[in-house]
């Protein structure tokens, strides 16, 4: 088993704080010794979708474990999904609700698709 993995983080208010990094952590690269320790944010690897090389949506584990009482679809001590845009954080339920809510807009496009081909002259 390897040990857990520890980092020291500079913070305006707490001075130094050290936290143990979940497994998936992918470091804090954006952490600026200006921020708060309720700051402090732990992220996974971006799953994204491009389009045309244009980011459409992004997702990642995500969890702040300082982070005050709040609304919890901001992110908090309880890891979540961070998902762009919306801009929240969700719960396994509300990310196999989106996925689901993902699946009926691409059956709906593929409809606009078809719709376009036959406009064109295709469903001659």
């Amino acid at each position: 088993m390897t040990e857990p993995r520890t980092i020291t983080l500079p913070t305006a208010d707490h001075g130094p704080v050290t936290v143990t990094c979940p497994a998936w952590c992918i470091g804090h690269p954006n952490h600026r010794p200006d921020y708060h320790r309720a700051d402090i944010l732990h992220k996974g690897p971006d799953v994204n979708l491009a389009f045309h090389g244009t980011e459409v949506i992004a997702a990642c584990l995500a969890q702040s474990p300082y982070a005050t009482p709040g609304d919890p679809s901001l992110g908090g001590r309880t890891p979540g999904v961070s998902v762009y845009p919306p801009g929240r954080t969700l719960t396994p339920v509300q990310l196999y609700s989106l996925a689901a809510a993902l699946d009926g807009y691409a059956d709906r496009l593929r409809d606009l698709a078809d719709q376009l081909h036959t406009i064109l002259g295709g469903g001659r």
